[in-house]
């Protein structure tokens, strides 16, 4: 799965400039960076090779129905025309 890293440095200052105290400020980086490790994130990568069997099984479909609508219109075509 996919990494995010975070400046925690940056956010606390981002914070105490907004009025924040030092305590709050370092209170809510550690919860935001704990959020943030437990998260299970996904890449484009990560869906495409959880998506390829999908895909494939959808194109299998595709002309197995083909192939059965073929030989409905086939046999539709003997019996009547």
């Amino acid at each position: 799965m996919a990494t995010v890293t975070f400046d925690t440095h940056k956010f606390v200052r981002k914070l105490k400039e907004a009025g924040f105290e030092e305590k709050q400020a370092e209170a809510l980086t550690e919860a935001m960076q704990a959020v943030i490790n437990e998260s299970e994130l996904g890449t484009k990568r990560d869906l495409q090779i959880e998506l390829k069997p999908i895909k494939a099984d959808i194109h299998l479909m595709k002309w197995m129905l083909g192939a059965i609508l073929g030989l409905a219109i086939a046999n539709f075509a003997k019996q009547f025309l």
